[in-house]
């Protein structure tokens, strides 16, 4: 009887460990950027080795002199970045995509195309219908923030326009995303 009872708390005891263990997260400090801290993040990145650059990727940080870099607007970015086989938004996705409807309610004559965007894993069909839940995803958003659906219209081009043509997690990651450029 008191070995069931001992063998009942220890095993309640591994499991609450590892409860506890699965839900602990890793803290992050965000500062606001500065010309000073700009520059010096620029250079951290060229140092860092690639998993540190996925890992700030997937947290929504942009990387100064990268091909991933772009903008709307002035202060603006274009584009959202997405987990594999994912259509959802980050929270750096979302406030993105919140700066982009703050500009567009700013500039109500201009239409935007919202472009989805997969790495080249996976088949032609299955990428494009991915892209297109992805820039659905993001329009859905900027929708949410008052930007007319008459004014986003949606575009997918699946895995054939990547920004890396490399072929490992940190190209994949910058080719998963929506992009948002003004309409012709």
């Amino acid at each position: 009887m008191n070995l069931s009872k001992i063998l009942k708390n220890a095993f309640l005891v591994v499991i609450f460990g590892l409860i506890v263990t699965a839900c602990a997260t890793k803290k992050s400090v965000k500062t606001t950027p500065t010309e000073s801290t700009t520059t010096t993040k620029a250079a951290e990145t060229q140092k860092a080795d690639p998993i540190e650059k996925l890992d700030a990727l997937m947290q929504g940080d942009v990387y100064i002199g990268s091909d991933t870099v772009g903008e709307l607007a002035s202060g603006v970015p274009d584009r959202v970045f997405f987990a594999t086989n994912e259509t959802i938004l980050t929270t750096a996705s979302r406030e993105t995509l919140r700066k982009q409807a703050a500009w567009l309610r700013q500039n109500s004559d201009v239409t935007v195309v919202v472009e989805g965007h997969a790495d080249e894993r996976g088949t032609r069909e299955y990428n494009l219908a991915l892209g297109e839940r992805r820039a659905n995803a993001a329009k859905d958003y900027l929708m949410t923030y008052g930007v007319s659906s008459d004014r986003i219209k949606v575009l997918s081009y699946g895995k054939e326009r990547p920004v890396d043509s490399g072929s490992n997690p940190l190209s994949w990651s910058k080719n998963r995303r929506s992009v948002t450029v003004k309409a012709n």
